[in-house]
């Protein structure tokens, strides 16, 4: 086997487990990740995992990453090429809503990241550093297109897009629970009722 056929196998390999991981891990939380489950589910041996991680904690670190890759390919990607501010908001809100009701493949028990951010919330270490810092990365990326939007004069100069943010963040979780809870089949429509009185432009326009 040549160096290069070996490097692309085991990237591969390593994508599988990540993959798998993060399914797991939308199910049973980060801490239901382990070396024997994935090597089961796989048909690897453990010693095969561990190869490519070494510690639970550098797998739940990974999964995380990849969890993060599919979050952004689901909403951020879609809306990235609209207008920078209330468009851009509206479409990443929409493109949100899709992906807590449809990613299913990904995510089989719903949104990666709320369940994380429950499982973690009181614990201290790397882990719950990574989660903090994805929750930071994307409020922030709200908080910049919420700007936008005052600046521009689409949402009223009263705005505040730090408690907008605050807000949109709850929204979602809230909506994942509806979901995954509830079974709720009116908590998408909800969630843009909801949506559409956050971020009103004020203007009779907008209201129609």
């Amino acid at each position: 086997m040549s160096p290069r056929k070996s490097a692309t196998e085991a990237r591969r390999t390593r994508e599988r487990i990540i993959e798998r991981s993060v399914a797991i891990a939308s199910v049973e939380g980060l801490e239901g990740l382990t070396i024997g489950r994935l090597a089961t589910d796989l048909g690897m041996s453990k010693a095969g995992v561990l190869g490519h991680f070494g510690t639970k904690e550098t797998l739940q670190l990974a999964a995380l990453e990849g969890a993060s890759a599919v979050f952004s390919r689901a909403v951020w990607e879609p809306a990235a090429d609209a207008a920078p501010g209330l468009t851009r908001l509206r479409a990443v809100c929409e493109a949100w809503i899709t992906y807590l009701e449809r990613e299913r493949g990904a995510f089989p028990g719903g949104c990666f990241f709320t369940t994380a951010a429950v499982e973690f919330d009181a614990r201290g270490g790397p882990v719950r550093d990574a989660v903090a810092r994805r929750y930071t990365i994307w409020r922030r990326r709200l908080v910049h297109e919420l700007r936008l939007a005052v600046e521009t004069g689409e949402l009223p100069p009263g705005t505040d897009p730090e408690q907008t943010a605050f807000e949109l963040i709850g929204l979602y979780m809230g909506l994942n629970q509806a979901i995954q809870l509830f079974a709720d089949p009116t908590a998408a429509d909800r969630t843009r009722r909801a949506l559409a009185r956050l971020l009103h432009t004020g203007t009779d326009s907008a209201a129609r």
